[in-house]
């Protein structure tokens, strides 16, 4: 049996067309069929276009703080935790972890497959929450599953000439990332994650999302 930790971007499950129904019902069919040969998983899902439109809309209105930005996209995450606490009825722990130190009975723990987490508080994206939880269950691998396929040398949306970086340590991603954190920044791992990942000595491995048979 392993554990896995899977931050899922929340673009992949709200687009900006709207929910990808297609890709949540192939993304169910994944994660049972590797429940059933005894894999576990965490997944943590992220605010994605949801959180942004908040956002948005709240920046037209009135000046915001970093804080109320933050919580904007943290209840975003919790509405798309519980859109897949739904979908994994009957495998996944019935509570969302909204903090990475949420307790689990032991019975609780070892009785399902699936443990579905959001986010947690202001100064941080999910992706801190999931290096957490990877650290708290000693997961045999830290996924981070996001529109693209690999960490880039630059944006590759706006330089279609930015190169894939298959191999890179946490030292040199920590100089192109910076420290610190934006509410809504579009980055693979957050620069609080990444200095919480270094610190463990924990290896990341970004994906794409959709290609689940990569995955």
């Amino acid at each position: 049996m392993s554990l896995f930790v899977v931050s899922l971007g929340g673009s992949l499950l709200v687009p900006k067309e709207g929910i990808d129904v297609a890709f949540l019902k192939s993304l169910r069919r994944f994660f049972v069929s590797r429940a059933k040969r005894g894999d576990r998983f965490v997944i943590i899902s992220g605010g994605g276009q949801i959180a942004r439109d908040y956002q948005g809309a709240a920046r037209t209105i009135t000046k915001l703080t970093r804080d109320d930005l933050d919580w904007l996209g943290i209840h975003a995450t919790r509405l798309n935790a519980h859109l897949l606490r739904t979908i994994f009825a009957e495998e996944a722990y019935p509570v969302i972890f909204d903090t990475p130190e949420r307790p689990i009975p032991k019975r609780d723990w070892a009785s399902h497959a699936l443990i579905i987490a959001a986010g947690w508080r202001p100064g941080w994206s999910t992706d801190y929450v999931s290096v957490r939880l990877a650290d708290r269950f000693k997961a045999s691998k830290m996924i981070i599953a996001t529109k693209i396929p690999y960490v880039y040398d630059a944006d590759i949306a706006k330089y279609k000439n930015a190169k894939p970086l298959l191999d890179i340590t946490w030292q040199t991603y920590r100089k192109m990332a910076g420290d610190k954190w934006t509410p809504g920044m579009k980055i693979p791992v957050d620069p609080v994650a990444a200095r919480y990942a270094e610190e463990k000595g924990m290896e990341v491995i970004i994906v794409r999302g959709t290609d689940l048979k990569n995955l």
